[in-house]
């Protein structure tokens, strides 16, 4: 008897913590933030892409050029490789200033939307 009220119990059980999760989701934003991550993550990899194969081969040919060497990653001194530091902060600053442009977006919408 008691085997049969079993599944029962953990069905009603079930369901109202399937709610409280979807209500926690919701209430919280939570859909919303993971989806900001995805799309961050995929928007670095295309910054970094962009970096890496087609600026820093554009504009810093001529240097590499001169320097002999192919790529700018291979661009080192004393074991310090400045080829791939000078990629990374032009990979952040590209980076930050998507972010700093889609944030400025936001906050005029959300200040046009309360007059």
């Amino acid at each position: 008897m008691v085997t049969e009220r079993w599944p029962f119990f953990w069905k009603r059980k079930q369901t109202k913590m399937k709610k409280d999760f979807f209500n926690f989701l919701k209430n919280y934003g939570v859909i919303g933030m993971a989806i900001a991550v995805i799309i961050g993550g995929k928007l670095n990899e295309l910054v970094t892409s962009l970096v890496n194969d087609l600026l820093m081969p554009l504009i810093l040919q001529p240097i590499l050029a001169k320097a002999g060497l192919s790529d700018i990653r291979l661009l080192q001194f004393n074991g310090i490789f400045y080829g791939k530091l000078l990629g990374s902060c032009i990979d952040f600053l590209i980076v930050a200033f998507l972010i700093f442009l889609f944030v400025k977006k936001i906050m005029k919408e959300e200040i046009a939307q309360k007059k």
